[in-house]
Protein backbone atom coordinates (compact mmCIF):
# COMPACT_ATOMS: atom_id res chain seq x y z
CA UNK A 1 0.00 0.00 0.00
CA UNK A 2 1.55 3.36 -1.05
CA UNK A 3 2.61 5.86 1.60
CA UNK A 4 0.01 8.69 1.91
CA UNK A 5 1.31 12.06 0.72
CA UNK A 6 2.13 14.53 3.50
CA UNK A 7 -0.05 17.58 4.00
CA UNK A 8 1.50 20.39 1.95
CA UNK A 9 0.85 23.05 4.59
CA UNK A 10 2.46 20.87 7.25
CA UNK A 11 5.44 20.40 4.95
CA UNK A 12 5.75 24.18 4.50
CA UNK A 13 5.71 24.69 8.27
CA UNK A 14 8.43 22.07 8.66
CA UNK A 15 10.53 23.87 6.03
CA UNK A 16 10.33 27.14 7.99
CA UNK A 17 11.11 25.40 11.29
CA UNK A 18 14.11 23.59 9.83
CA UNK A 19 15.37 26.72 8.08
CA UNK A 20 14.97 28.89 11.20
CA UNK A 21 16.45 26.35 13.61
CA UNK A 22 13.41 25.86 15.80
CA UNK A 23 9.71 26.50 16.21
CA UNK A 24 10.03 29.74 18.19
CA UNK A 25 12.36 31.32 15.63
CA UNK A 26 10.16 30.10 12.75
CA UNK A 27 7.04 31.74 14.22
CA UNK A 28 8.89 35.08 14.34
CA UNK A 29 10.17 34.82 10.76
CA UNK A 30 7.29 33.23 8.85
CA UNK A 31 5.54 35.58 6.38
CA UNK A 32 2.10 34.95 7.91
CA UNK A 33 0.79 34.91 11.46
CA UNK A 34 0.51 31.58 13.29
CA UNK A 35 0.86 30.71 16.97
CA UNK A 36 3.63 28.48 18.30
CA UNK A 37 1.27 25.77 19.68
CA UNK A 38 -0.38 25.48 16.26
CA UNK A 39 2.98 25.01 14.56
CA UNK A 40 4.07 22.43 17.12
CA UNK A 41 0.81 20.51 16.74
CA UNK A 42 0.95 20.46 12.94
CA UNK A 43 4.60 19.36 12.91
CA UNK A 44 3.65 16.52 15.27
CA UNK A 45 0.87 15.59 12.85
CA UNK A 46 3.37 15.53 9.98
CA UNK A 47 5.67 13.23 11.96
CA UNK A 48 2.71 10.98 12.70
CA UNK A 49 1.78 10.88 8.99
CA UNK A 50 5.33 9.96 8.00
CA UNK A 51 5.95 7.67 10.95
CA UNK A 52 9.35 9.23 11.78
CA UNK A 53 10.80 11.86 14.10
CA UNK A 54 11.97 14.86 12.03
CA UNK A 55 14.01 16.78 14.62
CA UNK A 56 15.03 16.91 18.24
CA UNK A 57 13.35 19.77 20.08
CA UNK A 58 16.00 20.72 22.67
CA UNK A 59 18.56 21.42 21.47
CA UNK A 60 17.14 21.72 17.97
CA UNK A 61 18.67 19.28 15.51
CA UNK A 62 17.29 17.60 12.41
CA UNK A 63 17.23 13.83 12.40
CA UNK A 64 18.56 12.06 9.30
CA UNK A 65 14.96 11.72 8.07
CA UNK A 66 14.33 15.40 8.79
CA UNK A 67 17.49 16.41 6.95
CA UNK A 68 16.46 14.40 3.89
CA UNK A 69 12.98 15.92 3.91
CA UNK A 70 14.37 19.45 4.31
CA UNK A 71 16.79 19.00 1.40
CA UNK A 72 13.84 17.91 -0.73
CA UNK A 73 11.49 20.73 0.36
CA UNK A 74 13.97 23.62 0.49
CA UNK A 75 14.39 24.20 -3.28
CA UNK A 76 10.63 24.35 -3.76
CA UNK A 77 9.61 26.56 -0.84
CA UNK A 78 12.80 28.61 -0.99
CA UNK A 79 12.26 29.43 -4.66
CA UNK A 80 8.50 29.95 -4.48
CA UNK A 81 8.61 33.71 -3.86
CA UNK A 82 10.94 34.26 -6.82
CA UNK A 83 8.78 32.17 -9.13
CA UNK A 84 5.67 34.05 -8.00
CA UNK A 85 7.36 37.37 -8.76
CA UNK A 86 8.43 36.20 -12.24
CA UNK A 87 4.99 34.81 -13.05
CA UNK A 88 3.30 37.98 -11.83
CA UNK A 89 5.74 40.10 -13.79
CA UNK A 90 5.09 38.17 -17.00
CA UNK A 91 1.34 38.35 -16.44
CA UNK A 92 1.57 42.10 -15.91
CA UNK A 93 3.27 42.49 -19.31
CA UNK A 94 0.88 40.24 -21.24
CA UNK A 95 -2.48 41.51 -22.48
CA UNK A 96 -5.11 39.23 -24.01
CA UNK A 97 -7.49 41.32 -26.07
CA UNK A 98 -10.35 40.62 -28.48
CA UNK A 99 -12.33 43.02 -30.65
CA UNK A 100 -14.17 43.21 -33.98
CA UNK A 101 -12.02 43.27 -37.12
CA UNK A 102 -12.58 47.00 -37.69
CA UNK A 103 -11.35 47.87 -34.20
CA UNK A 104 -8.39 45.47 -34.43
CA UNK A 105 -7.35 46.84 -37.81
CA UNK A 106 -8.11 50.56 -37.62
CA UNK A 107 -8.00 51.62 -33.97
CA UNK A 108 -5.96 49.23 -31.84
CA UNK A 109 -2.58 49.65 -33.58
CA UNK A 110 -2.32 53.33 -32.62
CA UNK A 111 -3.47 52.67 -29.05
CA UNK A 112 -1.16 49.69 -28.57
CA UNK A 113 1.76 51.60 -30.07
CA UNK A 114 1.44 54.20 -27.29
CA UNK A 115 1.23 51.48 -24.65
CA UNK A 116 4.27 49.69 -26.06
CA UNK A 117 6.27 52.92 -25.96
CA UNK A 118 5.66 53.04 -22.20
CA UNK A 119 6.14 49.27 -21.76
CA UNK A 120 8.64 47.91 -24.33
CA UNK A 121 8.31 44.39 -22.85
CA UNK A 122 4.60 44.33 -23.78
CA UNK A 123 3.34 40.91 -24.88
CA UNK A 124 0.08 40.76 -26.82
CA UNK A 125 -2.52 38.22 -27.82
CA UNK A 126 -4.99 40.02 -30.10
CA UNK A 127 -8.02 38.24 -31.52
CA UNK A 128 -10.47 39.31 -34.20
CA UNK A 129 -13.77 38.07 -32.78
CA UNK A 130 -17.48 38.78 -33.00
CA UNK A 131 -19.73 39.50 -30.06
CA UNK A 132 -20.68 35.91 -29.20
CA UNK A 133 -17.09 34.65 -29.36
CA UNK A 134 -15.89 37.59 -27.27
CA UNK A 135 -18.45 36.94 -24.54
CA UNK A 136 -17.58 33.23 -24.42
CA UNK A 137 -13.85 33.97 -24.13
CA UNK A 138 -14.53 36.51 -21.40
CA UNK A 139 -16.71 34.04 -19.50
CA UNK A 140 -13.87 31.47 -19.60
CA UNK A 141 -11.46 34.18 -18.39
CA UNK A 142 -9.34 33.78 -21.52
CA UNK A 143 -9.32 37.55 -22.08
CA UNK A 144 -8.10 40.49 -20.05
CA UNK A 145 -10.04 43.02 -22.10
CA UNK A 146 -12.70 42.88 -24.80
CA UNK A 147 -14.22 45.46 -27.12
CA UNK A 148 -17.59 44.52 -28.55
CA UNK A 149 -21.20 45.53 -29.08
CA UNK A 150 -23.18 45.79 -25.85
CA UNK A 151 -26.88 45.05 -25.67
CA UNK A 152 -28.54 45.83 -22.36
CA UNK A 153 -26.52 45.14 -19.24
CA UNK A 154 -23.04 43.59 -19.26
CA UNK A 155 -22.76 39.86 -18.49
CA UNK A 156 -22.88 38.90 -14.82
CA UNK A 157 -19.45 39.27 -13.22
CA UNK A 158 -18.23 41.70 -15.89
CA UNK A 159 -17.61 45.42 -15.82
CA UNK A 160 -18.02 47.67 -18.82
CA UNK A 161 -17.38 51.12 -20.21
CA UNK A 162 -19.40 52.34 -23.19
CA UNK A 163 -17.18 54.23 -25.65
CA UNK A 164 -19.59 54.97 -28.49
CA UNK A 165 -23.31 54.88 -29.17
CA UNK A 166 -23.73 54.69 -32.94
CA UNK A 167 -26.97 55.53 -34.79
CA UNK A 168 -28.21 52.87 -37.19
CA UNK A 169 -28.43 53.89 -40.85
CA UNK A 170 -29.33 52.38 -44.18
CA UNK A 171 -26.72 52.54 -46.92
CA UNK A 172 -28.21 53.43 -50.29
CA UNK A 173 -26.48 52.15 -53.43
CA UNK A 174 -25.08 54.54 -56.06
CA UNK A 175 -27.84 56.21 -58.04
CA UNK A 176 -30.55 55.38 -55.48
CA UNK A 177 -32.36 58.59 -54.47
CA UNK A 178 -33.79 59.07 -51.03
CA UNK A 179 -37.37 57.83 -51.47
CA UNK A 180 -40.24 60.19 -50.72
CA UNK A 181 -42.01 57.37 -48.91
CA UNK A 182 -39.09 56.97 -46.51
CA UNK A 183 -38.38 53.61 -44.91
CA UNK A 184 -41.61 52.00 -46.13
CA UNK A 185 -40.70 52.79 -49.74
CA UNK A 186 -37.26 51.21 -49.32
CA UNK A 187 -38.76 48.11 -47.72
CA UNK A 188 -41.13 47.74 -50.67
CA UNK A 189 -38.60 48.35 -53.42
CA UNK A 190 -35.11 47.30 -52.33
CA UNK A 191 -33.39 44.05 -51.28
CA UNK A 192 -31.83 44.25 -47.82
CA UNK A 193 -28.17 43.44 -47.22
CA UNK A 194 -27.06 42.96 -43.61
CA UNK A 195 -25.05 40.89 -41.19
CA UNK A 196 -26.50 37.59 -39.86
CA UNK A 197 -29.52 37.45 -37.55
CA UNK A 198 -27.42 36.70 -34.46
CA UNK A 199 -25.31 39.87 -34.67
CA UNK A 200 -26.04 42.77 -32.33
CA UNK A 201 -26.48 45.11 -35.30
CA UNK A 202 -29.16 42.96 -36.91
CA UNK A 203 -30.93 42.34 -33.61
CA UNK A 204 -31.07 46.09 -32.94
CA UNK A 205 -32.41 46.65 -36.46
CA UNK A 206 -35.08 43.97 -35.94
CA UNK A 207 -36.24 45.71 -32.77
CA UNK A 208 -36.47 48.98 -34.65
CA UNK A 209 -38.46 47.40 -37.48
CA UNK A 210 -40.88 45.87 -34.99
CA UNK A 211 -41.32 49.26 -33.34
CA UNK A 212 -42.38 50.90 -36.63
CA UNK A 213 -44.40 47.88 -37.76
CA UNK A 214 -42.22 46.80 -40.70
CA UNK A 215 -41.06 43.37 -41.82
CA UNK A 216 -37.94 43.32 -44.01
CA UNK A 217 -36.04 40.03 -44.20
CA UNK A 218 -32.50 40.03 -45.53
CA UNK A 219 -32.05 39.11 -49.16
CA UNK A 220 -28.27 38.99 -48.84
CA UNK A 221 -26.49 38.06 -45.58
CA UNK A 222 -22.76 38.74 -45.17
CA UNK A 223 -20.59 38.36 -42.10
CA UNK A 224 -19.01 41.82 -41.83
CA UNK A 225 -20.10 45.42 -42.21
CA UNK A 226 -17.27 45.91 -44.70
CA UNK A 227 -18.91 43.34 -46.97
CA UNK A 228 -22.27 45.06 -46.52
CA UNK A 229 -20.69 48.23 -47.90
CA UNK A 230 -19.04 46.37 -50.76
CA UNK A 231 -22.30 44.76 -51.90
CA UNK A 232 -24.19 48.04 -51.57
CA UNK A 233 -21.51 49.74 -53.68
CA UNK A 234 -22.00 46.96 -56.23
CA UNK A 235 -25.68 47.81 -56.52
CA UNK A 236 -27.06 44.64 -54.92
CA UNK A 237 -29.46 46.51 -52.62
CA UNK A 238 -29.75 48.64 -49.50
CA UNK A 239 -27.40 47.81 -46.63
CA UNK A 240 -27.63 48.06 -42.86
CA UNK A 241 -24.84 49.99 -41.17
CA UNK A 242 -23.98 52.54 -38.51
CA UNK A 243 -23.06 56.19 -38.66
CA UNK A 244 -19.46 56.07 -37.48
CA UNK A 245 -17.96 59.57 -37.31
CA UNK A 246 -15.09 60.03 -39.72
CA UNK A 247 -15.69 56.78 -41.59
CA UNK A 248 -15.59 56.94 -45.38
CA UNK A 249 -18.22 55.24 -47.51
CA UNK A 250 -17.60 53.71 -50.92
CA UNK A 251 -18.03 56.12 -53.81
CA UNK A 252 -21.66 56.87 -54.55
CA UNK A 253 -23.03 55.22 -51.39
CA UNK A 254 -25.18 57.50 -49.23
CA UNK A 255 -26.73 57.19 -45.77
CA UNK A 256 -30.41 57.12 -44.87
CA UNK A 257 -30.86 57.85 -41.13
CA UNK A 258 -33.01 55.74 -38.83
CA UNK A 259 -33.64 58.14 -35.92
CA UNK A 260 -36.28 56.01 -34.19
CA UNK A 261 -34.14 52.85 -34.10
CA UNK A 262 -31.97 51.68 -31.17
CA UNK A 263 -28.35 52.78 -31.31
CA UNK A 264 -25.49 50.30 -31.35
CA UNK A 265 -23.31 50.62 -28.25
CA UNK A 266 -19.60 49.80 -28.47
CA UNK A 267 -18.07 49.01 -25.09
CA UNK A 268 -15.05 47.57 -23.34
CA UNK A 269 -15.69 44.59 -21.07
CA UNK A 270 -13.47 43.01 -18.44
CA UNK A 271 -13.69 40.82 -15.36
CA UNK A 272 -12.06 41.54 -12.02
CA UNK A 273 -9.59 44.37 -11.54
CA UNK A 274 -7.83 45.45 -14.75
CA UNK A 275 -4.04 45.47 -14.63
CA UNK A 276 -1.87 48.49 -15.50
CA UNK A 277 -1.60 47.57 -19.19
CA UNK A 278 -5.34 46.99 -19.53
CA UNK A 279 -5.95 50.36 -17.86
CA UNK A 280 -3.56 52.03 -20.32
CA UNK A 281 -5.36 50.44 -23.27
CA UNK A 282 -8.72 51.52 -21.85
CA UNK A 283 -7.45 55.08 -21.57
CA UNK A 284 -6.17 55.00 -25.14
CA UNK A 285 -9.47 53.65 -26.46
CA UNK A 286 -11.32 56.28 -24.44
CA UNK A 287 -9.31 59.09 -26.04
CA UNK A 288 -9.79 57.61 -29.49
CA UNK A 289 -13.56 57.32 -28.99
CA UNK A 290 -13.72 60.93 -27.78
CA UNK A 291 -11.81 62.04 -30.87
CA UNK A 292 -14.21 60.13 -33.12
CA UNK A 293 -17.23 61.59 -31.37
CA UNK A 294 -15.88 65.09 -31.87
CA UNK A 295 -14.97 64.63 -35.53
Amino acid sequence: MPQPLPNLHHLELFYHVAKSGGITAAVRQMPYGIQQPAVSGQISQLEKELGVRLFQRRPFQLTPAGQELFEFAAPFFGGLAGVAERVAGKASRHLRLAAPATVVREHLPAVLSEVRAACPELELTVLDAGQQAVLELLEREELDLAVTELEGRPPVGSQCEVFLSLPLVLLLPPGCPVPQGGLSALVASQPLIRTPDETALSRSFARGLAKVGCHWPARISVNTMELVQAYVAGGFGVGLGVNLPGAELPEGVTMFPLPDFPELKIAALWRGKPGPIAKAVLEGLRRRAEALSGS
